[in-house]
């Protein structure tokens, strides 16, 4: 089934070309921010802008490190009918009261303006030059909902309740599974009801979503994000167990849950892929990795599972001069594992390794269609330093940071004061260790705890300095250091 109908190719082949005349004269890169919740899209975002802005310290940006980039300032976004990312905020949230951003909840965006100067004699020629960085930032709970433009209403329910009915999510969906094997589904549609099989349904998906389990397939999105459609029909529907094949009986229940599913799927999600998604340049990624082991191996193969239908969605791909006039196809992915910070440094190459492994297939197929592709581990601020402790006569690796309040390890309780060294353990060499469930391999010995941001330093002369990373300056050269050439 077709992610987008002819008269959707249209209005986006419109748009495109619209876009591309007002490129001659002012260059733009739509860079999409995207990765489930509590994967870092906005401290990532926020991160990026700051270091340009304030002249952090990027010294694998190429064109940044050498001197060709001679300025960065916000200015004024082109799309008018959507929010503006509230930048000022949260890095006031980060620098001065030292916790994080809240999670996106809606779409955003914000126009970054680069000033440089080519890397050619004959660029320089012409004198400085500006591109315009168009970040794209929106909940990771709608990145959800992609794969179902591609689904009917049967093919989903069937998908959903034996999805529910598995052993890593045993307990979590018994109310709802119990009350969905109770009812006809071909019996005359009732209001009261949709809507409590709508609560039962959410409630299953907030409980896989908790920290004990971490699990990432969870559709509909806005379900676990409903913002201003909290209430409305749009999300008042839930998979049904129907034996009966074929069209359901006009006036039933099933009926109607199929008819809101529809809608969801047409007045919902299309619209977000058709305006917002389709014109993407450049794409970045960030998975939490670090989440899903620390809930085990259900929880990596259930991210695996997500991410995998989350990008088939992508139009990756490289095009001609021609065909790029009236689309656009994604020609650089990054994946990124956030939260390198809790890690020790030796063990960021078997993060990327694991995040390798998690997308494998995903990471050929981009390849195949011509589409530049890259993984690495990072941190888009640096929460934590590191240190040695030393434990039973060994010195061991350790990082060390304020942990936030209420984070438990070990029994002990933090408080978000006091700064702790600790040792966080080490990943396995083999990425596909953590995968394994008791079978010829058990889960890592690492776990993770969430640290404050941390303070940042000023100079002798008492000027503050940008916040700190790891890679970001090298994510920054592979989504944008081509078009500062």
């Amino acid at each position: 089934m077709p992610l987008t109908s002819l008269a959707d190719e249209a209005r986006i082949a419109l748009a495109n070309l619209a876009e591309r005349a007002t490129g001659i004269t002012s260059p733009t890169v739509r860079l999409g921010v995207t990765g489930l919740s509590r994967a870092g899209k906005t401290v990532f975002i926020t991160a990026l802008v700051h270091n340009l802005v304030h002249g952090g310290r990027l010294p694998l940006f190429r064109a940044y490190a050498s001197g060709r980039v001679s300025g960065a300032a916000l200015e004024p976004q082109p799309d008018d009918a959507v929010p503006r990312f509230d930048y000022e905020k949260h890095v006031a949230d980060m620098v001065e009261k030292r916790i994080w951003p809240e999670s996106t909840y809606r779409i955003s965006e914000l126009r970054l303006t680069i000033a440089y100067e080519s890397a050619t004699f004959l660029g320089r020629r012409f004198g400085r030059g500006k591109l315009n960085v168009d970040i794209v930032d929106y909940p990771g709970e709608w990145l959800l909902d992609l794969p179902l433009l591609a689904k009917d209403f049967a093919t989903w329910s069937t998908e959903t309740t034996t999805r529910a009915a598995e052993v890593s999510r045993h307990g979590t969906g018994d109310k709802w599974l119990a009350r969905l094997r109770s009812i006809d589904p071909d019996a005359p549609e009732d209001e009261a009801l949709a809507r409590e099989l709508a609560v039962l349904f959410t409630a299953y998906l907030k409980a896989c979503r908790d920290d004990r389990r971490s699990l990432s397939t969870l559709p509909p999105g806005r379900f676990l994000m409903p913002g201003d459609l909290e209430g409305s029909p749009a999300l008042t529907f839930s998979p049904l167990i129907r034996a009966a094949t074929g069209a359901p009986p006009r006036g039933s229940l099933a009926a109607m849950m199929q008819r809101r599913y529809e809608a969801y799927r047409s007045v919902v999600v299309r619209p977000f892929f058709r305006d917002h998604f389709t014109r993407l340049d450049r794409q970045i990624v960030l998975v939490d990795a670090l989440q899903a082991l620390n809930a085990g191996p259900a929880a990596l193969l259930d991210l695996e599972t997500a991410l995998g239908e989350i990008l088939a969605c992508f139009r990756p791909g490289r095009g001609n001069i021609l065909s790029r006039l009236v689309s656009r196809q994604i020609d650089r992915i990054l994946l990124a594992a956030t939260k390198a910070d809790h890690l020790h440094h030796r063990d960021h190459d078997r993060l990327e390794a694991i995040l390798h492994r998690l997308l494998g297939r995903v990471i050929e197929r981009a390849r195949i269609s011509g589409a530049g592709f890259e993984a690495l581990a990072l941190a888009s601020v640096r929460a934590t330093r590191e240190g040695t402790v030393v434990s039973g006569g060994e010195r061991l690796p350790s990082i060390i940071g304020t942990p936030m309040k209420g984070e438990v390890l070990n029994d002990e309780t933090f408080n978000g004061k006091n700064e702790v060294a600790l040792f966080p353990g080490d990943l396995p060499d083999d990425p596909d260790e953590p995968f394994r469930d008791g079978e010829g391999g058990d889960a890592p010995p690492v776990r993770f705890i969430r640290f404050r941001p941390p303070p940042l330093e000023k100079t002798a002369e008492g000027v503050t300095l940008s916040l700190p990373h790891i890679r970001l300056d090298r994510a920054l050269d592979y989504l944008i250091g081509d078009r500062l050439a």
